[in-house]
């Protein structure tokens, strides 16, 4: 008999999203492989991009919330994310992975109410897992750490895949925008405008140097943001920061291939998918060396140890030396780096721990 494999990809409601991506990069990565599995997806049709084999969509309704679909004919389930309204009950006999992508709301200063309603929902999806996936070393660590929060199956596996990325086919992107800042050197910055992703750092760096700030940002917190502006003023560089509102997929890699770095101060990272994705176009990459990071870079990336001014720019300045001395090999080797973040690399992982779960 075939095993049937439920992934539960609700998230694809939200198709900018980084788990909607993942969602996507592993729907493609076990579509191309062939597989002794029939595969069920389920999340909002018009979001899953098309396929070619065996892979069946179930389509998301809202009312589902209250009134599950039938997981009967499923052998195994796999929750895509650890806050997950779906899916908390298994028959007997089922299989069950969940990924677990951060525990950030225990360290995010959260309220207290907030953190107990937070295990609550993270409890509702490990508490019944055989397998917890975490997507880096540093997010299972933390959840070895802080395992006593939950309760969870004897003898549950928890092990480490990172998140798979789809890279673009073309090296050349082309924009119709007209930026004023394409020809000068820039810095980009990529992710929601946060206090956790310690953006205003780079305010610090470039006011020490004569470079420009692009940022991409979906949302933020309007707290944040209105800080960061009163921070741009202060230090007078409104003509030198460029704030960039849900920028597609062509355009962010078109911004990419321009920049003169990748700069990443995040204080928090469960992942981290742009600092792969400008590894993937060659470019010099600068993060700070909290949670995630240093598995992303390894020995590539150059490093802040604290967002000092002095401290960055002196970082910035040495690491762009280094690059530049001997580019051609730095690029190759970065490139490389970042295909071990592929989407097939990730989907074989998984297809093998089912096998392992199934077997």
């Amino acid at each position: 008999m075939e095993h049937k494999i439920l992934i539960d990809a609700e998230r694809l409601k939200y198709p900018k999203s980084g788990i909607a991506n993942v969602c996507v990069s592993l729907i493609k990565g076990l579509d191309e492989k062939g597989s002794d599995f029939e595969y069920f997806f389920y999340g909002p049709k018009k979001n899953i991009p098309p396929t070619k084999k065996k892979i069946n969509i179930i389509d998301w309704k809202f009312w589902q919330k209250r009134i599950s679909i039938n997981t009967k004919s499923f052998s195994l389930i796999h929750t895509a994310h650890q806050l997950s309204k779906y899916f908390h009950t298994v028959r007997a006999g089922q299989k069950k992975v969940v990924t677990l992508h951060d525990l950030n709301f225990l360290h995010d200063g959260s309220s207290e109410q907030k953190v107990e309603k937070t295990i609550k929902t993270v409890q509702k999806n490990l508490g019944n897992a055989d397998a917890v996936v975490c997507i880096s070393e540093f997010v299972k660590n933390d959840f070895l750490k802080n395992k006593k929060l939950f309760t969870l199956k004897n003898n549950v596996r928890v092990d480490v895949i990172y998140n798979g990325l789809i890279f673009p086919e073309s090296a050349e992107f082309k924009s119709d925008h007209k930026y004023s800042f394409i020809g000068k050197k820039y810095i980009l910055n990529i992710g929601v405008l946060f206090p956790k992703k310690n953006q205003e750092a780079l305010l610090d760096l470039i006011s020490k140097n004569d470079r420009d700030l692009v940022l991409v940002t979906s949302s933020a917190k309007s707290a944040y943001k209105e800080k960061f502006l009163e921070k741009i003023k202060i230090l007078g560089l409104e003509k030198r920061v460029h704030i960039l509102e849900n920028v597609d997929n062509n355009e962010k890699y078109f911004l990419i291939q321009h920049c003169e770095s990748y700069c990443h101060p995040s204080l928090a990272e469960g992942f981290g998918i742009p600092p792969v994705e400008a590894m993937y176009f060659g470019k010099p990459v600068f993060l700070s060396t909290l949670t995630s990071l240093p598995e992303i870079g390894g020995d590539l990336a150059f490093y802040f140890d604290n967002f000092s001014a002095e401290h960055m720019q002196h970082v910035y300045a040495s690491g762009m030396q280094t690059y530049g001395a001997r580019k051609d090999e730095y690029m190759i080797r970065l490139k490389n780096r970042a295909m071990k973040f592929g989407y097939q690399e990730m989907a074989d992982a998984y297809e093998k721990l089912y096998k392992e779960l199934l077997n």
